[in-house]
């Protein structure tokens, strides 16, 4: 089931009832209307085994408009509109200083699926209970240009090879290796926040596959920082086998990395 996170005051607005649809600046999801989603309360930012599931919704619509477009009929009836200079403080506020009236926002209107006789709550309760504690992690990063505009992609995928979820991140400017390093770690953080308590590993990273199972050591202090954060990781699970395979056994993740990295490619000027 796709996923959505939320910071957790907005968490908690939508789990009161106070919100019904949530705002996305460079949202790549591939996210339709009638979809089943399971919306993330990211607690504490900084600590993903502090993230759950709050429950599950069906998007009911999604509109695309700039940022100074929107309009009152454009939000829940439930939901105030703030002016635009207000709009825009809150939005920079959350993305940066590089938003402004012409920024593309994509608004996501969803409701509570319904599940007769079970409160949101306990829906949300019973999502990561049945989840399975085994997965398979498949993650990817490039550079065009090394370093160049990067992008990291990963897919969780249950021992049946079903697909749970995949998402991708587009990172700015870095290396190949840095932008495998971040998919890795934007992988075991979402299967951390899952409740998956085992995880196979796969990459087509030769360097990262054998430094995280400690046969190369990590000279290049661009890396030092984000492979200890991952090592500290670790600990949370009860196992995570890192595994090498080739390029073409790891196409989904590749494709989401080439596909935030085209995204992104198409907003650029020129």
């Amino acid at each position: 089931m796709k996923a959505l996170k939320l910071n957790h005051e907005f968490a908690q607005a939508i789990v009161q009832g106070k919100k019904t649809s949530t705002w996305r600046v460079n949202d790549d999801k591939d996210l339709h209307v009638n979809d089943m989603v399971t919306l993330i309360d990211k607690v504490d930012p900084l600590k993903p085994e502090s993230w759950t599931g709050i429950g599950v919704v069906q998007i009911s619509s999604i509109l695309e408009k700039r940022l100074g477009e929107i309009e009152k009929n454009d939000v829940p009836p439930n939901e105030l509109l703030p002016d635009k200079t207000e709009l825009l403080k809150i939005f920079q506020g959350f993305y940066g200083p590089q938003i402004n009236l012409e920024t593309p926002v994509k608004i996501i209107n969803f409701a509570r699926a319904t599940n007769t006789g079970v409160s949101f709550l306990e829906s949300a309760e019973s999502t990561i209970k049945s989840s399975p504690a085994e997965v398979q992690l498949f993650s990817d990063g490039g550079s065009r240009g090394n370093p160049g505009p990067s992008a990291c992609g990963f897919a969780l995928i249950d021992m049946k090879g079903e697909v749970i979820v995949e998402d991708g991140l587009f990172l700015g400017v870095t290396t190949n290796n840095q932008a495998e390093y971040q998919s890795l770690k934007l992988g075991l953080e979402t299967a951390l926040a899952r409740h998956f308590k085992i995880v196979h590993v796969y990459m087509d990273s030769t360097l990262v596959v054998n430094q995280m199972n400690g046969i190369y050591s990590v000279k290049n202090r661009d890396l030092i920082p984000i492979h200890q954060f991952i090592v500290d990781l670790l600990p949370r699970f009860e196992k995570v086998i890192f595994t090498y395979i080739p390029r073409e056994r790891n196409k989904r993740a590749d494709a989401k990395v080439n596909e935030v990295l085209d995204a992104e490619t198409k907003k650029s000027p020129g």
